[in-house]
């Protein structure tokens, strides 16, 4: 009964995000105490996600390594150049471009592999995708923000790339660890790790609303436009890499998902802890935005296979 309870609540991520939205809007005090805590509250998000992670989802990596550094390079190629082509078209003011830009940078997000199952993907080569993406974040997402953002503002490439050791690796690490060490136990609560994932990305979403309460409304339809733009480009540019490289259908549409879902949790609080609150705009609205579009497209793909 807990489990189908933990189901259906983390597949209803869409309404706490509303929820959490709207409290953030008429009542921002009820979220912006808990500003200073994003990071360890991301860093236990991390650490669900790799008490849930098991050896066997990395073998694609080890067997066929080809097929995940070309998605891969996809991924980190066409967002982060999306990013910055859409800041320039739209004329973003400087915070919101690097947002945009951050949306690009970071990993691909986790969702991703529950949207590869729903559409009848590859689902290891997603594990893989994401998993891959997200070990390399370190390094590659402060990289890719100062080469597109410097122009911008300044980029702290050192202190960016400690916070995600930070929030990302280490916990991730753990968690994998508690995995191999508690199994069973572990097993037993699986389920709590994604509704708790589910609870943070609403949260991550109403807190940036409450910061940026007076600034949303001479700014919604521009940022909308660039998160539709981006979201809906690197589905597109995705799958069509997917045909660039010869892939099967499959793996195509796997790809698609990889390259427009992003972890735009990670790049809200990145904006927070270094950037600005108006930063964090892009990439919370982009975390809620493209597990609306890949949920439809995976719906709309599932129904064709059948």
């Amino acid at each position: 009964m807990f489990d189908k309870f933990l189901s259906w609540f983390t597949r209803l991520m869409g309404a706490w995000v509303l929820c959490a939205v709207g409290a953030g809007y008429l009542w921002p005090q009820s979220l912006t105490v808990f500003k200073d805590h994003t990071e360890w509250l991301f860093a236990a998000t991390m650490f669900g996600i790799g008490a849930v992670l098991t050896v066997k989802d990395f073998e694609p990596v080890f067997r066929k390594p080809h097929l995940v550094l070309l998605g891969t390079l996809a991924q980190f190629a066409i967002m982060p150049a999306l990013g910055f082509f859409i800041g320039k078209f739209l004329r973003l003011p400087p915070e919101l471009a690097l947002g945009v830009i951050l949306v690009g940078t970071v990993p691909g997000a986790m969702a991703s592999n529950v949207i590869s199952y729903l559409a009848r993907a590859d689902v290891a080569y997603s594990i893989a995708l994401t998993s891959t993406s997200t070990f390399l974040s370190p390094v590659l997402t402060p990289a890719l923000t100062y080469f597109f953002g410097r122009t911008l503002i300044e980029i702290p490439f050192w202190p960016m790339l400690l916070s995600i050791v930070k929030m990302v690796i280490v916990p991730l690490l753990l968690g994998m660890g508690a995995r191999h060490v508690f199994k069973e136990k572990v097993e037993k609560i699986a389920l709590i790790f994604p509704a708790f994932s589910t609870i943070f990305i609403a949260f991550i979403c109403g807190l940036v609303v409450a910061l940026n309460r007076d600034y949303l409304s001479r700014i919604t339809l521009l940022i909308f436009a660039a998160v539709f733009l981006h979201n809906l480009l690197g589905l597109v540019l995705g799958y069509g890499a997917g045909k660039l490289y010869r892939f099967d259908q499959k793996r195509c549409r796997t790809l698609a998902f990889e390259v427009g879902m992003q972890n735009a949790g990670l790049g809200a609080v990145l904006s927070l802890k270094h950037f600005s609150p108006q930063a964090a705009i892009p990439n919370a609205l982009f975390a809620t935005w493209c597990i609306v579009t890949a949920s439809l497209l995976a719906e709309a793909w599932s129904r064709r296979r059948k």
